[in-house]
Formats: C-alpha cells, structure tokens, sequence
C-alpha cells in the first residue's frame, strides 16, 4: 500500500484527487495539508511514501518545502503537480531533489501511474517539461563530476536524451548506428547509476550537467 499526502492548497483540487486516488486499491491518502508549513508539521505524523506538492502555496512554496523536506525525509517520494511549466520552477524543484514533475494538465490515469513509478525509486518528467532543457545557453559548458565523465560522444548522446529523442532519430542525428547509440546510452546509465530515461534527465539537472537559467 502507498501512503500519499496530498500538499495543495485549493480545497476543490484535493478532493477530486482523493477521490480519484480512493478507487485504486494500491493507494490510501494519509493526510493533507494547505500550506508550504503545514504539509512540514503534518508530514512527522502521517510519514507518508509520496508527496504530490503542489508549488503556488501560503507561507512556503512548493520548491522550499521540497528542499527542507528531503533533507530530513530523505526516503519520501516527493511528485510535483503544478500548473507551472516555467523552466525555473521545473529544474529548480529538480534540484532541490523532487523525484517527478508532472503539469496539471496530465490526465488523472497518468499522475497515478507516476504515484506508482516514483514510489518504485524510478522518476517523472512530464513530456512537455524535457524539452525545455536546451533552452539555454547551449554552448556553456558544465562540469563533471570525474566519477561520472563522459566521452565527447556521451555527451552529445546525453543533451539528446534530455531532448527526448529515440534511439533511431540520435543515430539520425549524429550519423552513428542505432547499435552505436545503444551503446552509449547504455554507458551513460551505468556512469550515472540510473535504470530510465527520465532519471537521466534527473540526473543531469541535479548535476548541472546541463544548462540551468541563471538564478537557477
């Protein structure tokens, strides 16, 4: 059974999730809060799995209440559900260590799977939000940790990857093999200690191994 607090403070949003979340058997809502400090007090008592923070709130946002909470609940999921899909907002809740950012648009079947994959360790990015990686400053250069250094060629596999092309279309691009590109990519996963796409992505931005806005 997942344990899911809902952090959100329009009171209308909070009951049609709770009653979407109440039909699936795998799921059980233990508590609610309507406030950046009121999910912080409640979160000790109700200890839950997941966390599905929104990020316009009272008194702390979404993105503070993210950073405090994973550095004293390290082992809670925490899934932003925001309506912003303003780069800062996304690579800021990022690094501040939310495993997954969905937009409010996501249909209800996908913010329950993403319930799902997240609690399993893996992450979620919504489709839109990947894209605007490369929006800045694409020639700044990013260190690396030497641990995880890539290649030339990694890295150039890695900024399509965050771009969210397949297999075939950075084959395409680069003029390697499909074979070739799998290769990488599956190096890149290795050196990061990821198993999806989208902890890649994660990754990468927590890191800064990719261009972040200033002020980011």
């Amino acid at each position: 059974m997942i344990k899911l607090m809902l952090v959100d403070d329009h009171a209308v949003l909070r009951d049609g999730l709770r009653n979407i979340f109440e039909m699936e058997d795998d799921i059980k809502v233990v508590g609610e809060a309507i406030s950046g400090d009121d999910a912080l007090e409640k979160v000790n008592k109700c200890n839950p799995d997941v966390v599905l923070m929104d990020i316009n709130m009272p008194t702390k946002n979404g993105v503070e209440v993210t950073g405090i909470m994973k550095k004293k609940h390290p082992h809670i999921k925490i899934l932003v559900l925001t309506m912003h899909s303003h780069d800062e907002y996304f690579m800021a809740a990022i690094r501040e260590g939310a495993d997954g950012y969905l937009l409010k648009d996501a249909p209800s079947d996908q913010v329950v799977d993403a319930i799902r994959t997240v609690f399993k360790g893996e992450s979620v990015i919504h489709p839109s939000m990947t894209k605007k990686l490369l929006n800045f400053h694409q020639q700044q250069k990013q260190e690396q940790p030497s641990e995880t250094a890539l290649t030339e060629r990694e890295k150039e596999v890695l900024m399509c990857l965050v771009e969210g092309l397949s297999n075939k279309e950075i084959a395409d691009r680069l003029f390697i093999s499909d074979k070739t590109v799998k290769i990488h990519v599956s190096k890149i996963f290795k050196k990061f200690d990821v198993k999806s796409r989208s902890q890649v992505v994660i990754y990468a931005v927590q890191n800064k191994l990719v261009p972040l806005p200033p002020g980011s």
